[in-house]
């Protein structure tokens, strides 16, 4: 989308300054990065301070490590992990390694002298400011004529003349970080500081030096650090003074906002040249898109590789929403790396149409399989489900959730692998934090395969996923659903409560108690009892673990309802003679 007025990128005025002041040493260290287009989008600007310990020699080394490794670590993080993932990951690594250091120096039973240092990290991305600390150092908000501190000391004060810090990077092997998200507007001014800068200078001094140097913010903070010298601070002073200029518009914070300039092509036909590629048929069509199956090369060589070409359904054209996951597809495919997710060809040329190209499967869906194989043998169910969830795990690991998993979008090849395909409802936190006006809560799976969490309208996670994939699993083995028609319309969490699995056990298959006992706990409606991985799920599936899967002795009514009846009714006979006896 483009014109006058529409602001696509993100600006910022910086100002920083750093002094030793009165020590030999200056101990802090700080540091922003400003990328470019299209990296600015996806991963935002950095800004990064960190102080090191007095008492430590060499805690000017952890100093610079955290902030260096931050700022260059944090954009190498994958494009489609949120912005609290990524600088969370590298955060741990960091530490890691600064403990490792500590460990193996001679400061390894004295922390104070050791590889340790604060941090206070911001992360500016779309319209949202992300922070991330440890520490005492700080960062502020200037709000009106004063300034509102946004993080907390984690400093233990034992008197007035004794404290230390309770957290800091490199102290212990694992670090908790204080996270925090806020929103952003023009004009908004952010403020990181060392305690020897903060301790030392005023709010007003500080909002009055900004106010008087507003094009000059280095200037600005040069200025504040040297009023903290001159009324007595003994410390390293370090400031750094981010001004929000202009934030991203709706629609241009969209990365894929140039959808807008690509026409949605019109329904294909056989033999029809479209952009490179020969028509040969049509494979699929749905309300929301059609899929062809298509030869690469107008020349119509034999040799030329097929593949599936897809474009939106015409009535779809004016759907923005519709429109962006779609040409989302590919970019999602693209970052994917698995033999069981679907793979689109390398692009070479220019596209004049919205569609999204992958390779040609030749085989069937899992929906076609389970009609020609009712009644399939459990290896061969645990070999299908264990390649969707080594798929599903793919999109795991880069922070994605597919929300559509269901047999319609599993294809099985000739070789038989199993390939998930069609990635319209998968979720890219990365993506979404560019997005302010995405559809978030809306169910876009299906909803014999969704989780319950989705129908109260709660975000998924790979438990969600996990789900699915289990009720996949139950189908394939029972030909039917574990809770029938009754998960699809369970809204509230009182009717969620009263869902009854329905046992995977059937004197028609030979489906073994401890896999119904996986089953039950994939499909769980509550999602803290499922299986916490994926790979605990796919383990289970081999090797009968009765304390994991919950295994127990079926009961009497299902094992032998007769027996349980004839039981029960002599019991009751039992008691009503001891009553008629009592009464003679």
């Amino acid at each position: 989308m483009s014109g006058a007025g529409i602001v696509k990128e993100l600006r910022i005025s910086i100002g920083q300054w750093s002094d030793k002041g009165r020590k030999e040493t200056n101990q802090d260290f700080h540091g922003a990065l400003i990328p470019i287009a299209p990296l600015l989008a996806m991963k935002g600007i950095a800004v990064a301070l960190a102080d090191g310990i007095s008492t430590s020699r060499v805690s000017h080394i952890a100093s610079e490590s955290v902030v260096k490794s931050f700022l260059t670590d944090y954009y190498c993080t994958p494009e489609s992990w949120s912005v609290r993932m990524s600088a969370q990951r590298v955060l741990a690594a960091t530490n890691s390694w600064l403990h490792a250091q500590n460990r193996r120096s001679e400061y390894r039973y004295d922390q104070d002298r050791g590889y340790a240092c604060t941090l206070s990290a911001l992360v500016l991305k779309s319209a949202t400011a992300h922070l991330f600390h440890v520490g005492d150092s700080r960062i502020y908000r200037l709000a009106g004529r004063s300034l509102e501190q946004l993080t907390d000391d984690h400093r233990v004060v034992v008197s007035s003349e004794v404290s230390y810090l309770g957290r800091a990077m490199g102290v212990v092997p694992h670090v908790e970080i204080d996270c925090r998200e806020l929103p952003v507007e023009p004009g908004d001014v952010f403020l990181l500081a060392t305690d020897g800068v903060y301790e030392h200078v005023d709010a007003e001094f500080l909002i009055n030096t900004i106010d008087r140097h507003p094009d000059d913010l280095d200037r600005a903070a040069r200025c504040a650090v040297d009023e903290a010298l001159r009324r007595g601070s003994a410390d390293n002073l370090t400031l750094q003074i981010v001004r929000i200029d202009a934030v991203p518009d709706a629609d241009a914070g969209d990365l894929f906002h140039r959808l807008s300039d690509l026409p949605v092509p019109p329904l294909l036909e056989p033999r029809m040249e479209f952009e490179g590629y020969r028509i040969l048929r049509e494979l699929h069509a749905s309300s929301r898109s059609h899929v062809y199956l298509a030869q690469d090369g107008a020349g119509g060589s034999a040799v030329a590789p097929a593949v599936a070409l897809k474009v939106p359904a015409i009535d779809r054209r004016d759907d923005r929403a519709h429109l962006r996951r779609f040409l989302m597809e590919e970019w999602i495919a693209r970052r994917l790396n698995s033999p069981h997710v679907l793979k689109p060809p390398p692009q070479c040329r220019p596209r004049r149409h919205l569609y999204v190209v992958t390779e040609y499967i030749e085989g069937q869906t899992l929906t076609q399989w389970m009609r020609d194989h009712p009644d399939p043998d459990l290896p061969t169910v645990r070999t299908i489900v264990e390649q969707i969830g080594k798929g599903l795990q793919a999109f795991h690991r880069l922070e994605m959730l597919h929300q559509d998993l269901r047999p319609d979008n599993v294809m099985i090849d000739g070789t038989g692998t199993v390939k998930i395909v069609d990635f319209g409802s998968v979720l890219v936190p990365g993506i979404l934090e560019t997005m302010p006006d995405a559809d978030r809560g809306e169910i876009l799976g299906t909803l014999q395969y969704t989780a319950p969490e989705y129908l109260l309208g709660e975000g998924g996670t790979p438990a969600s996923d996990l789900y699915a994939l289990g009720v996949i699993a139950y189908q394939m083995l029972t030909g039917r659903l574990p809770y029938g028609a009754d998960a699809a319309t369970a809204t509230t969490r009182a009717r969620q409560r009263k869902l009854a699995y329905r046992t995977a056990l059937d004197d028609r298959r030979a489906v073994p108690a401890w896999i119904d006992g996986v089953l039950r706990k994939a499909v769980h409606p509550d999602p803290a009892k499922r299986y916490r991985e994926m790979s605990e799920f796919l383990y289970d599936l081999r090797h009968p673990r009765k304390q994991a899967t919950g295994m127990r002795r079926r009961p009497l009514i299902d094992r032998n309802p007769l027996a349980f009846w004839q039981g029960l009714s002599a019991l009751l006979a039992l008691a009503v003679l001891i009553l008629l006896a009592g009464r003679v």
